[in-house]
């Protein structure tokens, strides 16, 4: 008999480490950007294979098929309906998954039940800077591993009373060698907005939503113009705020100074095009748009959130500023535009941060030794298909040492993969493990 058109395409043979990742959202978004990435760099070796769970075709799925994953669509609510249990659970036993990846809460309950059912380890990715209440219950009911991005995050966690032995961090990385400096495009985004060629330009790139704040990126550059009449600014993304900030920048007279780009697949030429960027996040955990930025030689603006001060040297590679606070973005977009002395050695400073500190490739081995460490712990053999693995603890005793859980100081963190040159001397760091 034929395989089923889900399972087609599904390597049930090798005998590298089979991870089925969860992917609650089908945009191509920060979050999309990571599994992308992850599938690229670790799928190509003798190690890894990647299946995707996601719960639509699009973009993402094109993009993650070209990079070597087989895709399985599947209907991802915030309650996972009998029929997609019964699908995962299927696919996990007959495509012989060794561990779970979960990407957002609605993917994080449906792995967990999979997996509790299975046998099969789950680890849930949390790309926010906070751990909101589905992930926590999902990881107190079915025991699953948290791994966060930055060091906001995983203190948070901590205070939460999360077990150390339970969550880790492993922060995103840029890829220095793709993000780089170069020269302005010849027919970038001032041609295309017939703009004169010396005009200045300030960039926001990133989703249109409220977390992100484009808002207050335009009540910035309203305080600004009237300073300096002659900036232009460029909003890069698409999102549910596209109509809002239409009339915003209505109601402020800005249509010929505030331009709405849309999205653009390939970013590169827009950070050569920029002379400055800008984040005016409300929460953010460790954003790919702003270490992209940096990378390719700008100087940022950024609000004081998450992981944002991991990542942003205040006065050295950019300026931080409270959220909300338009009045001191404008400000500091004034003084770096004003100060081109300055705004070159921050430039210089940012690209040399990214290349030291958040280099793609060591940030990505430490995920690929997380991974295979959770999926076939203290052992260099497969494990078997539904069976439990190894030390982990029945429902019942989860549920029970999660609710009894103290909180834990910050320096009993033995299992957390950090960036040595951050956070060392707080959280230790994490063996190497042997490839198998």
């Amino acid at each position: 008999m034929d395989k089923s058109p889900q399972l087609q395409g599904l390597d049930t043979s090798s005998q590298r480490l089979h991870v089925l990742e969860v992917v609650g959202n089908g945009i191509v978004g920060g979050m999309e950007r990571c599994v992308e990435r992850l599938i690229e760099h670790l799928g190509q070796g003798d190690r890894f294979r990647f299946t995707v769970l996601c719960p639509f075709e699009g973009d993402f799925t094109d993009r993650v098929r070209a990079a070597g994953a087989a895709v399985v669509v599947v209907p991802m609510p915030e309650d996972p309906p009998w029929q997609a249990i019964q699908m995962v659970t299927g696919l996990v036993r007959h495509g012989q998954v060794d561990l779970l990846h979960a990407h957002l809460p609605n993917a994080h309950q449906l792995a967990g039940l999979v997996g509790r059912v299975t046998g099969v380890p789950v680890v849930s990715t949390i790309h926010g800077r906070q751990i909101i209440m589905p992930d926590l219950e999902v990881h107190r009911m079915v025991g699953s591993h948290l791994s966060v991005v930055c060091q906001h995050s995983y203190y948070h966690a901590l205070g939460l009373g999360i077990d150390p032995e339970k969550l880790s961090c492993e922060p995103n990385g840029v890829d220095t060698q793709a993000f780089r400096p170069g020269p302005r495009p010849s027919s970038g985004l001032r041609e295309q907005l017939g703009l004169p060629h010396d005009a200045w330009l300030v960039g926001f790139v990133g989703r249109l939503s409220p977390e992100k704040a484009p808002d207050v990126f335009i009540r910035a550059a309203g305080v600004l113009h009237e300073r300096m009449p002659d900036v232009h600014l460029v909003l890069v993304g698409e999102g549910p705020m596209r109509s809002q900030l239409v009339e915003l920048i209505q109601r402020q007279g800005l249509q010929s100074h505030v331009h709405l780009i849309g999205r653009i697949d390939d970013v590169l030429p827009v950070y050569h095009d920029l002379d400055l960027q800008v984040s005016s996040s409300n929460s953010e955990a460790m954003p790919l748009a702003l270490m992209e930025g940096m990378a390719s030689g700008l100087a940022v603006v950024a609000t004081r959130v998450g992981g944002v001060p991991e990542i942003v040297e205040h006065g050295r590679s950019g300026w931080l500023v409270a959220p909300r606070d338009h009045d001191d973005t404008a400000g500091r977009i004034h003084q770096m535009l004003t100060q081109p002395e300055l705004r070159r050695r921050m430039a210089e400073r940012a690209r040399v941060s990214m290349e030291e500190r958040h280099q793609l490739s060591q940030r990505l081995e430490a995920v690929a030794q997380r991974l295979r460490l959770l999926a076939r712990p203290g052992s260099t053999e497969p494990r078997r298909i539904g069976s439990a693995p190894r030390g982990l603890p029945s429902r019942g005793q989860t549920v029970a040492q999660a609710l009894r859980q103290p909180v834990q100081a910050a320096g009993t963190a033995a299992s957390v993969m950090v960036d040595p040159a951050a956070v060392a001397s707080a959280m230790p760091v994490l063996p190497a493990v042997q490839t198998p």
